[in-house]
């Protein structure tokens, strides 16, 4: 890879639509073309920096030289994260917002939600017995937020479960869209905040009464670095981006279910595992299909990595995917392998599906030690608890459609329980 002075740079006025068209590939490709870990290019008009691996990670979540605030384009934010979220803020402000999310994502949060889950799978699962089939994507998504609703204090009544669960996933589905599917993201995340602030309004109002542990009440009740309630649309907004990522797991728990399918051999050790084994193996799917391409970052002041000059104000892309699939990080980066994870190391900057850094103090999604629960729970019922066939069909998934997964959504059928 390149080190000296010369970056890289992409020919042509700009290369938006060559990201919309690439998508997962849009940077791997340029670092392969290339040979350099590092490039330049334009998007929507502006000078972009893309960086990938292991070393530049470690750049990226340097929080005296990057910062958040500028880096999410509005359209996203009014899709997936919603305006001037968390995932704008930087420093003390940041840290103290965090909290919110880490107090109610800690053990004791995670073991509760991991319970409603198991819970709302063997009630799944009766119901799948009585149909013909099922898809996996949809009715794992119903899963999950039945189960974060509850777990929130957020109450759901059955005939409301499909349609809060598809306005959640249509906010993640908007992420990478142009047209119809992003108006749709956009429309769904207004649905879903009027909802949110009805429900808050009701808390603080007295009309709502739940217990204070509940994340409806944590966030009702939650006060900024200033000693502040927050407004009713930025309390709605953060409670949102505590229940729409656990939705998004469904991607995650559907491409585990393909791995399975694709990986007989898995199968069978994974039957005769332990939970370390089921472990390995979600790990192995959060490095090898894809979830988030990159993320974005602004470099806060001048600054000189690896011969390189990095200008204050300009936007840093940092590349998960293809960190994820870098062969100087992973040996076979293209093969599925579980066992890569026996190594139980921290990889805070070789292993980003979720982002690095720091999970307490950085920008690490603090929701990574549940995602990783909640596939473990799901791939046990997968192995364990039911069994069912896999019919034919398209289970291909696009690396330029973000997000990514299986083109069929995952049909099963003839589900029955394992006695």
């Amino acid at each position: 890879m390149l080190t000296n002075k010369i970056i890289p740079q992409e020919k042509g006025i700009d290369h938006t639509l060559k990201l919309l068209k690439e998508g997962y590939l849009f940077i791997p490709n340029r670092v392969k073309a290339y040979q350099s870990s590092i490039f330049e290019t334009r998007l929507l008009g502006k000078k972009v920096i893309c960086i990938s691996g292991k070393h530049a990670a470690k750049l990226f979540y340097n929080e005296e030289l990057f910062q958040r605030k500028g880096a999410l384009p509005k359209r996203i934010q009014k899709t997936l994260f919603g305006v001037n979220a968390i995932q704008t803020m930087d420093d003390e402000r940041h840290r103290h917002r965090r909290l919110f999310f880490l107090d109610l994502l800690n053990e004791a949060g995670q073991k509760r939600l991991v319970s409603i889950t198991k819970i709302k799978w063997q009630m799944a699962l009766r119901r799948w017995q009585a149909t013909d089939e099922i898809v996996l994507l949809d009715e794992v998504k119903y899963i999950l937020c039945e189960a974060v609703c509850e777990w929130a204090g957020v109450s759901l009544g059955q005939s409301e479960v499909k349609r809060r669960a598809d306005d959640f996933y249509a906010m993640v589905n908007a992420i990478g869209a142009v047209g119809p599917k992003y108006w749709q993201g956009k429309r769904a995340r207004t649905r879903t905040e009027a909802w949110i602030k009805g429900l808050i309004e009701e808390v603080r109002t007295g009309k709502r009464h739940i217990l204070p542990h509940l994340a409806l009440y944590q966030a009702a009740t939650y006060k900024d670095l200033e000693g502040n309630v927050l407004d009713v649309q930025m309390a709605a907004i953060e409670l949102i981006n505590l229940l729409r990522p656990i939705i998004a797991i469904s991607i995650f728990i559907t491409f585990t279910a393909l791995a399975l399918y694709e990986h007989e051999d898995s199968k069978e050790k994974l039957g005769q595992g332990d939970e370390r084994d089921l472990e390995m193996f979600v790990q192995e799917v959060r490095r090898y299909y894809p979830f988030a391409p990159f993320l974005g970052a602004i470099v806060r002041k001048n600054f000189i990595w690896r011969g390189c000059k990095f200008k204050k104000g300009t936007l840093v892309l940092i590349d998960i995917y293809g960190t994820n699939h870098n062969e100087d990080i992973w040996n076979a980066p293209y093969v599925f392998r579980p066992e890569r994870f026996k190594d139980q190391g921290a990889h805070v900057f070789d292993f980003i599906p979720q982002g690095g850094g720091n999970l307490v103090t950085g920008h690490r999604c603090p929701g990574e030690g549940i995602t990783i629960e909640l596939m473990k729970v799901s791939l046990d019922f997968l192995i364990h608890k039911m069994k069912f066939d896999i019919p034919k069909q398209d289970l291909s998934y696009s690396l330029t459609n973000i997000p990514s997964s299986p083109r069929s959504g995952l049909i099963i059928r003839n589900i029955q329980p394992k006695y």
